[in-house]
This record gives structure tokens, C-alpha cells and sequence, in this order.
């Protein structure tokens, strides 16, 4: 969300055009993707703690980096061809930045909540999700304020410095990597709900990475957040050029990300307390509907209702996503191979966020609009929200496997 500020400053310090940033950062996306499945078996085997004081280091030293971007280009071009050094120095910092931050610090804190609670796992991803509903929304706009006092460079120095002295002993002194480590057990302890207020919520066993991958829920459940981490990540990426598309002045636009947080906040806290009494393919019905809104919106920007219905569709989408990637995998699939599996769907995220900004830039330069993006991201989602309707939680078919198999057990004895 924050970088949708730096992406103009870059073209003019980098000289690099709309396409070829984007290009850089697709390229660094995607190869920070591939290597995120690898990174989590590496988080199951050092655990939460480890891997988040290890990520946090390493964002940190990559914002430093970042800072230096323009320094490290000029002194490169007197070996290189000048648009080639930009292009390799700022897609080396993308890569980085998406491997750490976006990547490895993301999938770490949601394990961490899905292995501290169970029948609890909705509320208090709901909790974490205003502090990150409204950083997000407040990000474009802090960060803006940042640039136009220290300029971009001082921007990214200054989150470098303060991501390494504050963040890093808080993740050492906050993270632990599972309840029973510490003699203590999920959800603090409390008793769950009746299992026959919703079977959904029991794990009978746990999957395999191999087996998830098998499986046609986790593929639903997958595509759709890493279509929303596509085409959320296009919107920000090149917000300010599709606000300017439709007449929307900077600050107008940007000040859009505020009633989008409110609206993903209420969004996200109604999920996390519904969950436990309802499947969650319903829920994700519910963000691909978003995902259709949001995209209308912005489609019919400048006529009346498109602005609603682009902040509505935005929170809805972006609360349901903040929700049920914390939810879902630990619910479908059990917490032994969490970090495996969750890495293959960070991987997927973080590979469409990629292209989604490349498929928008490309868009604009060939045909002079977004509308032809804007129109696939109407039609994706709406698939996808009838593909959900059958995204079934595996764990209800071992229950029904077991069910028959002890009624023909039954039948035998009889």
C-alpha cells in the first residue's frame, strides 16, 4: 500500500518509464515468490519467534538499501548502460523487500495467530486486523507527508532505522512459537463450542503439504487471494495515474484508502465473530462479491456510485482477505505443516501481486486506459465466487469417511 507513493518519484530518479518499474517489480515479486515455499519448511523448522526477529533484521537493512537505490544505479551505470543498472538495482530491492517483509514477516505473524488460537483464531485475527487495516490506510498518505519532508530517500532511511531498533526487540521480547511450548494451550484455554454447533471447526487430522495441494478447496481458497493480492496491489501500485485517468486529483484519491480501512475493519470484525458458526466458503463468496464491487467502481469511477461502491468493495475484499488467509489453512488443514503449506499460498500471493502491476502498466501503455484490466478483474472474481460455492472444508469428509465406515462396522457386527 505504501509504495503507490514512490512509484512516480522512481521513474523520474531511476529514469525508468511506467512499464519498465513495473517490470522490475513484477520480476522481483515473482523470484521472491519461488522462493517462498522453501522459506516455509525453513518456518517450521525455526518457528515463529526465530523467523520473525530474522525477517524484521533483514527488512530493515532492505529499506536501508532502498534509501540508496539512485546512488547505487548512478555508480553502476559507469559500468552499465544506465537504464540497465536502474533496472537491475530496483529490481534487486523489489525482490528483497517482497522476500522479507511481504513475504516471510507476513506468513510468520499469521501462523503465529493461527497456532496460538483455534475456535478464537476469527476474533483475534480480526483484533491484529484494525492495526493493519489502518496502516495500510494511512501508509499512502504518512508516507507521502514522509517523502515531502526528508524526500523518498529519507523516507525509506527513516522506516529502515525504526524498523530495526523498534521492531526487532519487540518480535524477540512478543513472539513465542506455539501455546503448549509454554505449558499453555490455544484460545488461553477456554472451552470451545459444542462440536455439533459446527463440525468445521474440529481438525481430525493433519494434511501434508503434498495433500493440501490435492486438495480443490485449498485451490479456490488460493486463486482468489492471490487475484486480490493482483489486482489490490495494481490499484495501489498505480493509483495515482488511475485516479488521474478519471479527473481525481492526488490527495482526493489517496484520501479514498481511509473510509476503505473503516469499511475493511467492520468487515473483518464481523467475520472474525460469524466464522465460527458458519463454512467458510461462504465467506469467501462474500470477498469475491467484493472483489466484483470494487472493481465496478473503479470502472464507473467518475459516475455516480463508483466511488462507493469502489471503498465498499475495496473493504469487504480487503477485510475477508485479512480474515480468512489467517483462518482457513490451519481450519482445512491442520497446524503440523502449516508453514509448508501457508508458503505455497504466500507464494501464489506474492507472484500475482507481482504481475498484477505489469499486467496495468502494460494495459495503460498499449491501449491509453485501464479499462481493459478493469473489465478481466469484473469477470475473475465473479467465476470465482461461484467456483467457492463448492470450496468444502476437507476435514468434513474424513468426518463422513468415518461415519460410514463405523456404520458398516456396525452392520458387519450386527
Amino acid at each position: 500500500m505504501g509504495f503507490s507513493v514512490f512509484t512516480d518519484v522512481l521513474m523520474k530518479e531511476l529514469g525508468l518509464s511506467r512499464v519498465e518499474l513495473s517490470l522490475a517489480y513484477c520480476i522481483g515479486t515473482v523470484a521472491s515468490g519461488l522462493t517462498l515455499p522453501w522459506l516455509g519448511n525453513v518456518l517450521d523448522q525455526w518457528g515463529e519467534r526465530k523467523m520473525a526477529v530474522a525477517s524484521v533484521i533483514a527488512t530493515g537493512l532492505i529499506l536501508l538499501y532502498m534509501a540508496k537505490v539512485a546512488v547505487i544505479s548512478h555508480a553502476l551505470g559507469k559500468v552499465l548502460p544506465t537504464g540497465v543498472a536502474a533496472f537491475v538495482v530496483i529490481g534487486i530491492g523489489f525482490y528483497l523487500i517482497r522476500a522479507s517483509a511481504q513475504g516471510v514477516l507476513s506468513l510468520t505473524c499469521r501462523n503465529a495467530i493461527g497456532k496460538w488460537f483455534n475456535h478464537k483464531r476469527g476474533l483475534a485475527l480480526a483484533i491484529s486486523g484494525v492495526l493493519v487495516s489502518f496502516s495500510y490506510s494511512f501508509a499512502p498518505q504518512g508516507l507521502n507527508w514522509l517523502i515531502e519532508r526528508f524526500g523518498y530517500d529519507g523516507a525509506w532511511f527513516t522506516m529502515g532505522i525504526t524498523t530495526l531498533i523498534v521492531m526487532g526487540p519487540l518480535a524477540w521480547l512478543l513472539f513465542r512459537n506455539e501455546p503448549e511450548e509454554d505449558g499453555l494451550e490455544m484460545d488461553g484455554g477456554s472451552k470451545p463450542m459444542k462440536e455439533s454447533d459446527n463440525p468445521d471447526m474440529y481438525v481430525n487430522r493433519a494434511f501434508t503439504r503434498g495433500e493440501a495441494m490435492k486438495d480443490y478447496s485449498f485451490w479456490v481458497f488460493n486463486i482468489t487471494f492471490s487475484f486480490y493480492g493482483m489486482y489490490a496491489t495494481a490499484f495501489t501500485f498505480h493509483i495515482l495515474s488511475l485516479g488521474g485517468e478519471y479527473n481525481f486529483e492526488s490527495n482526493r484519491i489517496l484520501s479514498l484508502f481511509v473510509p476503505i480501512a473503516a469499511t475493511s475493519v467492520i468487515t473483518n470484525l464481523v467475520f472474525g465473530f460469524i466464522n465460527t458458526h458458519l463454512r467458510l466458503k461462504s465467506l469467501l463468496f462474500v470477498m469475491n462479491l467484493g472483489c466484483v464491487m470494487a472493481a465496478l467502481g473503479m470502472f464507473f469511477l467518475n459516475k455516480p456510485g463508483g466511488v462507493p461502491a469502489y471503498v465498499i468493495g475495496n473493504g469487504i475484499a480487503s477485510g475477508g482477505f485479512v480474515s480468512l488467509t489467517g483462518i482457513v489453512f490451519p481450519r482445512f488443514y491442520g497446524r503440523l505443516h502449516l508453514g509448508a503449506i501457508s508458503g505455497v499460498n504466500m507464494s501464489a500471493m506474492v507472484i500475482g501481486s507481482g504481475l498484477g502491476p505489469l499486467l496495468f502498466g502494460l494495459c495503460q501503455h498499449l491501449t491509453g486506459s485501464y479499462k481493459e484490466m478493469l473489465i478481466a478483474s469484473i469477470i475473475v472474481p465473479t467465476l470465482l465466487a461461484i467456483l467457492s460455492l463448492r470450496a468444502d472444508n476437507p476435514q468434513r469428509k474424513l468426518i463422513n469417511k468415518t461415519s460410514s465406515a463405523n456404520t458398516a462396522a456396525r452392520r458387519v457386527n450386527n
